[in-house]
């Protein structure tokens, strides 16, 4: 799919949004701020979803869909395992692909490029960069019905959960803002980074870097961060766009710099840039080293990027302003539930199942004593 842009879907009603960037919340009271959302937004799904509709957008889609859920297969599980990322096709359908381009159109007077020296993403004169700039969306969470549904939906997406319960675990947390990124011809990609051998930004670096891990235990996966890539747009092999060292989740050197900024000789045999059609979603541990070919294609690259931790992991701080304004008031309950900040599903977490939003959100029952108690010594229900 070639998404070319219509400028006729964009109402003349879709306007700059006042900014949601900047107000900030005490840890405490984002946490008994969610505890108060959730509890009194926990009402039946479907009735919650209903309120939630506008012009049908959600009806349509969950009569789109197989609504079962489907558990990430031992295969699956083998080839993530195996390379540090799966890539699954055709999760979404063609009508919620269109949705968030047709959204994304409505809101690109809001992009902004990376053109400042500092904000580029590669060496000059290498095999990843070009002349152009990569162009940067975010606050899609915020976006009013129907602009934003699709991308608060992706947050519990029955087609998706199962996977996030999968690679991070029960209780899985939205982590990062998501960021729609968008490329057109010419554009340069991204340096090689990630890994669990790096610097607090990513880059190599020899030293144990615990933001940015792999492990598999028992048959039981954990990333401390997982990245969610769902593809807006077709990419070819040779196109660019996403690219990865196979493996390279579970390495014991450090990446080279010049390997890193594709300086040296024979780097494409050992860097992969997989093909991808629209509605596919690439699920990548960030401790997998990966990174970005220069965009050739004559169309628009577009897709939208999402980050997930474990329950009580966190890297980013976007939960201490709860992901911004007008975010948490227009989820479902199972959608602010990913939204909640870091503890441990133990202290009554509140838990999306592999049903996602097809299912009742599931919550550990603390003894009645034991919070007891913890208020006569602390003043609070939790330690």
């Amino acid at each position: 799919m070639q998404y070319k842009r219509d400028t006729s879907l964009c109402p003349t009603s879709c306007a700059l949004p006042d900014c949601r960037m900047f107000r900030r919340f005490f840890v405490s009271s984002v946490i008994s701020n969610q505890n108060t959302v959730l509890k009194n937004r926990f009402v039946s799904p479907t009735l919650h979803l209903a309120k939630q509709t506008q012009k049908g957008f959600m009806a349509t889609m969950a009569q789109s869909e197989n609504t079962g859920a489907k558990p990430m297969s031992d295969y699956e599980k083998f080839i993530f395992d195996l390379n540090g990322y799966i890539i699954l096709r055709n999760v979404l359908s063609a009508e919620e692909v269109e949705s968030m381009n047709k959204a994304v159109d409505c809101h690109k007077d809001e992009v902004r490029a990376r053109t400042e020296a500092a904000l580029k993403n590669t060496k000059s004169n290498t095999s990843l960069s070009a002349s152009g700039s990569r162009q940067d969306l975010g606050g899609m969470l915020g976006w009013e019905s129907p602009h934003g549904d699709m991308f608060r939906r992706l947050l519990a997406h029955p087609k998706v959960s199962p996977y996030l319960v999968a690679l991070c675990g029960e209780g899985y947390r939205l982590d990062h803002q998501p960021l729609v990124l968008l490329q057109n011809k010419n554009s340069e990609g991204f340096s090689l980074h990630g890994g669990p051998l790096s610097g607090h930004d990513g880059v190599p670096e020899g030293r144990f870097n615990p933001e940015l891990q792999y492990h598999c235990r028992n048959g039981s996966i954990w990333n401390s961060l997982l990245a969610m890539e769902v593809c807006l747009s077709d990419a070819g092999e040779g196109d660019g766009g996403f690219c990865v060292v196979k493996g390279s989740h579970k390495l014991n050197f450090s990446v080279p710099t010049a390997f890193a900024n594709g300086q040296v000789e024979g780097f494409e045999e050992h860097v992969h840039q997989p093909a991808v059609k629209a509605g596919d979603i690439v699920f990548f541990s960030e401790a997998t080293v990966h990174g970005a070919m220069a965009w050739k294609a004559d169309h628009e690259r577009r897709l939208a990027l999402y980050r997930f931790s474990p329950s009580n992991f966190a890297y980013g701080r976007a939960y201490l302003n709860q992901f911004g304004d007008n975010v948490i008031n227009q989820c479902t309950p199972q959608q602010a539930a990913v939204l909640a900040p870091p503890y441990a599903v133990r202290l009554q977490r509140p838990c999306v199942t592999e049903e996602g939003e097809n299912g009742e959100l599931k919550q550990y029952k603390r003894s009645p004593e034991k919070m007891a108690h913890d208020i006569a010594v602390f003043g609070s229900e939790y330690f």
